[in-house]
């Protein structure tokens, strides 16, 4: 994210329950993934629960950006 995009969330995620969730999905993602990658080899079911990850963080990060869309245009 960038930092336009993080100063959109510090600003907002308080006001926006959606927004909130979202960013919170986003981070506890990105941690999970992480927690898998970190380890050396990954079983079939570790590689399948990281490919599901990468897809729900991948789809939350979509509506993320489309929210944060809405209050760029709106802080113009």
């Amino acid at each position: 994210m960038d930092k336009r995009e993080l100063e959109l969330l510090e600003k907002y995620v308080p006001q926006d329950s959606e927004l909130k969730r979202l960013w919170e999905d986003h981070q506890l993602y990105g941690k999970q993934l992480e927690k898998l990658e970190a380890k050396p080899f990954l079983t079939p079911s570790e590689e399948q629960q990281a490919r599901e990850l990468k897809k729900q963080k991948l789809e939350g990060k979509t509506k993320l950006v489309a929210l944060l869309d809405v209050y760029k245009k709106k802080d113009q």
